[in-house]
């Protein structure tokens, strides 16, 4: 077969401060930057879907026809001009290219500012043109927010099982396999769903820790009884009326995938009390942070998580550094702290130099001012290097001109562009050597443990004042389903209250 490939990611907080616009996807932040045709091809040593999914089919003996491959790091919508840009090259070239199927390497959590369903809405522009006969495959994020659009659209949905995103080469091959398998049965595929009726708060929904842990278990155990089954605990920041967890499977016995999506269901849904998520103040976690730091052997280590570029933070708040000076804290790091006129600023002056500059601040946040103080310039970078860790694994990164600021006993990673700080590779940008830190403050919710629990003595995570509300609960939703639990046992949306 040949087969059309492409990939369009983003996650959408539409309560967050920055929209993606085009040049986001080129620059690629999070992610790498947008490559089009063969371009695609220099991807696959990367930990990403479509690589598995090329590699695979490749193994198999197919020819693959790449169209694009285009991603940004989390944020508020996508602009406009940067959806219909990057959807329009797709549906161009399903309605110009002559192949046998489709694989579309998507997130599930896209919404644009002219329309809630980012995904749902490329896959109807793509049936249009290619009709009903034409089999498509879909991989998602399991942070994906799975509408009915997606599903009844698409012949297979597969979904990633770790957070850590670790597996997704490995979803591309799965999404491999169950293409191969639909186009060898001469019987349709049955899909069963099941939607989840409360939302998940994100940083319980690591795979490292239980419940997250527990029911992919259940679900490596169950899907041997069917063609497919996956679980997407959602998004839980993008106001629309389909966000929020889905259980989904497909079988060529509908009663098969029936049972098997509904034991995996009533394992997420009971107890429900089993998702709920306690978070710590800025001042009780670096005091403890302190305490431990002060005999163990290895770093203890923070997630700022409302300020975490992977779900629409912009990685410029100054809570954590504020309490880390206030404190006294020694042998602290932080990191990623974004600011592109603090890092030309450190350049300018040179390394040894005292910088009196304002670091940081976020406008959308109250109370988040800019941190006024003298900076010691103790390193300078290019912003260029490649991850190390299991997650993202071989991806080259340009975070553009980077520096190591020193105030008191803390230590900053400052870079011009934003992106998580999920690999030990970005705090050794700038000089920072990970574990000979006694504090660490990743500007992360989840992600970060796939790289750096090795290293960990503990991890604490903390709300301190960001963009991004892990608590989904405290959004102001307007348009969410009504009936939907605002998070674990919480209050309905749309219920007096």
């Amino acid at each position: 077969m040949n087969i059309l490939v492409a990939g369009f990611q983003h996650e959408t907080n539409t309560f967050a401060p920055t929209v993606a616009s085009y040049e986001s996807f080129v620059r690629g932040e999070d992610f790498p930057g947008l490559v089009r045709g063969e371009g695609v091809f220099e991807l696959l040593n990367v930990n990403l879907p479509a690589s598995g999914f090329i590699n695979f089919v490749r193994a198999q003996g197919h020819l693959v026809t790449p169209v694009i491959w285009a991603g940004a790091g989390a944020s508020a919508h996508v602009t406009t001009d940067a959806y219909e840009r990057i959807a329009g090259e797709i549906v161009d070239a399903a309605a110009s290219a002559s192949f046998d199927a489709i694989y579309l390497d998507l997130h599930g959590a896209m919404v644009a500012q002219h329309l809630d369903d980012g995904e749902g809405e490329l896959l109807s522009r793509i049936r249009a043109v290619v009709g009903a006969d034409m089999k498509i495959v879909v991989s998602l994020d399991s942070h994906a927010n799975v509408t009915q659009q997606i599903l009844s659209l698409a012949d297979g949905v597969v979904a990633y099982r770790t957070y850590p995103h670790v597996d997704m080469a490995d979803t591309g091959r799965r999404a491999g396999e169950l293409l191969l398998a639909l186009m060898r049965s001469d019987r349709p595929a049955q899909l069963v769903a099941r939607r989840v009726p409360f939302l998940i708060p994100v940083n319980s929904m690591s795979t490292m820790l239980q419940p997250a842990r527990g029911v992919y278990e259940l679900l490596a155990e169950l899907e041997p009884q069917v063609l497919s089954l996956s679980f997407a605990p959602g998004f839980p920041a993008a106001d629309f009326a389909e966000c929020g967890p889905v259980v989904w499977g497909y079988a060529f016995d509908e009663a098969e995938a029936g049972r098997a999506v509904q034991a995996l269901f009533e394992r997420v849904c009971e107890p429900e009390e089993q998702w709920a998520v306690a978070f710590e103040a800025p001042d009780p976690a670096v005091r403890r942070a302190m305490r431990i730091a002060r005999t163990a052997d290895k770093p203890v280590i923070i997630a700022d998580t409302q300020d975490n570029p992977g779900v629409g933070g912009d990685s410029n708040t100054t809570g954590m550094l504020r309490t880390l000076l206030a404190l006294g804290a020694q042998d602290a790091a932080i990191g990623l702290l974004c600011d592109p006129a603090a890092a030309a600023a450190a350049h300018e002056a040179g390394v040894g130099a005292t910088i009196d500059i304002a670091l940081g601040g976020c406008p959308q946040v109250e109370g988040d001012a800019p941190l006024r103080g003298h900076f010691v310039v103790e390193a300078l970078s290019d912003g260029k290097f490649v991850y190390g860790g299991p997650m993202m694994n071989g991806k080259a990164s340009d975070l553009g001109r980077m520096a190591r600021l020193r105030i008191g006993g803390v230590r900053i990673a400052v870079s011009s562009a934003k992106a998580q700080l999920l690999d030990r590779n970005m705090y050794r940008a700038v000089g920072i050597e990970p574990s000979q830190m006694k504090i660490l403050v990743n500007k992360s919710s989840v992600h970060f443990r796939a790289d750096f629990a090795a290293i960990a003595e503990e991890i604490i995570v903390v709300r301190a004042p960001g963009p991004f509300i892990a608590d989904p609960s405290e959004l102001p939703w307007k348009k969410l389903g009504r009936g939907m639990r605002l998070k674990p046992n919480g209050p309905v949306f749309g219920k007096a209250q």
